[in-house]
């Protein structure tokens, strides 16, 4: 896919974004080009190659967006009690940059929170992963912050009493 200047695009592990432009750049001795993605306050510069679209989409579509609440209402899908295993479990998770996978993961460590502690990565997987998808959520349904974190609290309740009366 060929993103242009101006188009708005989500980054695999820093969000949603804008081209802002396209340069070509000596990486290893070798000139490639690469989009410039603004990203809140910082740039970054993606690699306009074959494996673009596992680093860059294109935001989700308000309808396809909605659809998304099911999976966070959704019960909770079991993560392994050992750290290392559920570690590699969210990580391999997350690195296809869908959407769909961040619900998952929210909805995963959030049920999983109801039974056992979650430790620091564990937080930081959680966190991250709601920041990203709220900033995805904001930009597809174009609503406030704050209201996409509500309306993310409320269904995750339902996850929690899905969850707990199963």
């Amino acid at each position: 896919m060929d993103f242009r200047v101006g188009d708005p695009v989500v980054h695999w592990s820093h969000g949603i974004g804008e081209i802002i432009g396209l340069e070509e750049r000596t990486m290893a001795g070798k000139n490639m080009l690469y989009y410039v993605v603004k990203i809140r306050e910082f740039t970054v510069w993606v690699p306009a190659d074959d494996k673009v679209l596992s680093r860059l989409r294109v935001p989700t579509s308000e309808r396809k967006f909605k659809k998304l609440f099911a999976i966070l209402s959704g019960p909770g899908e079991s993560l392994s009690d050992d750290r290392l295993v559920r570690k590699t479990q969210l990580h391999n998770g997350l690195a296809d940059g869908k959407v769909e996978t961040l619900c998952h993961v929210i909805r995963d460590l959030t049920s999983y929170a109801l039974r056992k502690q979650l430790n620091e990565n564990d937080k930081d997987v959680l966190e991250r992963a709601r920041n990203l998808l709220v900033g995805e959520w904001k930009f597809s349904l174009s609503i406030p912050r704050a209201d996409a974190e509500i309306e993310l609290g409320r269904l995750l309740g339902q996850a929690t009493v899905n969850t707990v009366s199963v």
